[in-house]
């Protein structure tokens, strides 16, 4: 051994070392890791995992990744990286917080020298990709709670009104806190949906099918986005839409797939909508009573682009604010 090279071996023994916690996403399929990742465990002295099922082990040992299944405490960690070795330890779902702790109670001491410590993300979530969260959870509810796994389509109807009610009124309110919230239990109802309709005998379906549906939907009726269509105003858009929607549907009425248990006047104002579009010259029914009057005032709402529900609901909200306050009742904000 010549000067130089022992030199250099007193100095690598003297070097405190270096520790790599290796994160990864159980959102992403397994060995898709980054380069910087690949890298420190091709050059790593030792590659430590704690997890024996970690769902990246298998690929790591397929690409000549030598891992050993060990849980070492901070001390014996840093004894292992000593003579500056590099040690990555594979953390598991939970994030290794007992050795994270520890070698950070080693640090505060003052009494070790300790290696450095790098946290290395080695793989990223996409955009939605908490969306499997959601998926794994649901059918893990729907699998051991006793209410969730007796619901039924029809027993669950009722609550899928209820929560895009109580988003209307997030989004009129303004309150963004509310309106994240109000947004998830409108997703939990189309996620529990379909874990539902999984289990059907005769025609099954899952949430891939439904995101697939309306996927297909979405991509067909905006030809000016995805195809050689041209719409550079939203008339035009809108009636590329209607374009589409007609040839899929091939409906005989105007008033196909208008949803009659929808509140009344949303209901006449989507059918004083249709009969607009359309073109048609369709009088209001001629009759006295309350529900003719309503009937016309949502078409006259309509037709000046106002949403009834809306307007209604915001007079409402006054005379219920002017009740509370001959009440002398203090305004208790939004309602449960």
């Amino acid at each position: 051994m010549n000067a130089h090279s022992s030199s250099a071996e007193v100095s690598r023994e003297g070097a405190p070392g270096r520790v790599v916690l290796l994160t990864t996403s159980h959102r992403v399929a397994p060995g898709l890791l980054s380069w910087p990742a690949w890298q420190a465990l091709r050059t790593a002295d030792r590659v430590l995992c704690a997890d024996g099922a970690h769902p990246q082990l298998p690929y790591l040992r397929e690409a000549g990744i030598r891992v050993q299944e060990a849980s070492p405490a901070a001390e014996d960690l840093v004894a292992a990286c000593a003579g500056g070795r590099t040690v990555v330890v594979v953390a598991t779902g939970e994030g290794e917080p007992a050795l994270t702790d520890g070698l950070a109670r080693l640090a505060g001491s003052g009494r070790v020298a300790m290696p450095e410590l790098e946290l290395l993300p080695a793989s990223y979530d996409l955009p939605g990709a908490r969306l499997l969260d959601l998926v794994q959870v649901m059918d893990r509810i729907r699998a051991e709670c006793p209410w969730s796994s007796r619901q039924t389509h029809r027993g669950l109807a009722k609550y899928a009104v209820e929560e895009a009610y109580e988003l209307v009124e997030a989004i009129e309110d303004g309150d963004r806190d509310e309106l994240r919230e109000e947004l998830g239990d409108v997703l939990l109802q189309v996620v529990f949906h379909a874990r539902i309709a999984e289990e059907d005998e005769e025609s099954p379906f899952s949430v891939d099918d439904v995101a697939a549906t309306i996927v297909t939907k979405l991509v067909h009726r905006h030809p000016h986005v995805f195809g050689d269509a041209t719409a550079t105003t939203p008339e035009e858009v809108k009636e590329h839409w209607l374009r589409t929607k007609a040839a899929e549907k091939q409906r005989e009425s105007v008033t196909d797939g208008i949803p009659l248990h929808q509140p009344g006047l949303a209901l006449a104002a989507k059918l004083s909508s249709r009969v607009r579009t359309a073109g048609l010259q369709v009088p209001l029914p001629a009759s006295e009573g309350i529900g003719y009057e309503l009937l016309a005032l949502a078409a006259r709402a309509e037709s000046e682009g106002l949403d009834p529900e809306a307007a209604l609901r915001a007079a409402a909200r006054a005379y219920r604010d002017a009740i509370r306050a001959t009440e002398g009742v203090a305004d208790r904000g939004r309602g449960d």
